[in-house]
């Protein structure tokens, strides 16, 4: 498994669903100097855990707005599987509701290149990557397919990307939004103990 974190995330040109709308030729690099990136993959559309995730994300999409971040969700299905999910009520299975880009990676290659596919299986493990401004992975998580993530632990390391970025203070470990945190220095961290 290749560590992406303080690589350039691949960048990819393929068709997604955006609001229920095929979007061709959906890129990552549009949003690259504008918006943080949530890029995560799933193992395939009309399955069990992956939808229990898709909602989760469009559940928390506002928390991750208001701090300018872009959700794209990522499975080696079509773009017409997408849609024919979207499309799907909720109780039947589907993600009607879901509003964020989902891609396609129908060439694998998307997912060959963020090294979560699965050999001999062709699908993706649950891989979640989170792309700062500049185009860097700053920090990725794999999870096995029988495993759903944990969207708030997604949304506490945006938060604590920002806040670094924003004050240069390190964020020590279940640092939350609103916590203290340290300067990297020695003192820093003997002034952290303290209290």
């Amino acid at each position: 498994m290749s560590v992406l974190v303080g690589k350039p995330a691949p960048d990819f040109k393929t068709n997604a669903v955006v609001k229920g709308e095929i979007i061709p030729d959906f890129t990552l690099s549009q949003f690259k100097g504008k918006k943080e990136v949530i890029l995560f993959f799933y193992p395939l559309d009309f399955t069990f855990v992956c939808p229990t995730e898709l909602h989760a994300f469009q559940q928390n999409l506002s928390k991750f707005e208001e701090r300018g971040v872009q959700i794209i969700g990522c499975s080696v299905d079509s773009h017409f599987s997408h849609l024919a999910w979207v499309n799907t009520p909720k109780k039947q299975g589907g993600i009607e509701g879901v509003t964020y880009p989902l891609v396609s990676d129908l060439s694998k290659s998307i997912a060959a290149n963020y090294d979560v596919l699965v050999e001999g299986v062709g699908i993706a493990y649950r891989g979640l990557f989170l792309i700062d401004k500049k185009g860097i992975v700053r920090h990725q998580i794999v999870n096995d397919l029988p495993l759903g993530r944990s969207i708030h632990e997604a949304l506490r390391m945006v938060e604590a990307l920002q806040f670094f970025e924003k004050h240069g203070e390190v964020c020590p470990a279940n640092w939350q939004e609103g916590d203290r945190a340290m300067k990297p220095t020695h003192e820093g961290l003997k002034e952290y103990f303290k209290s």
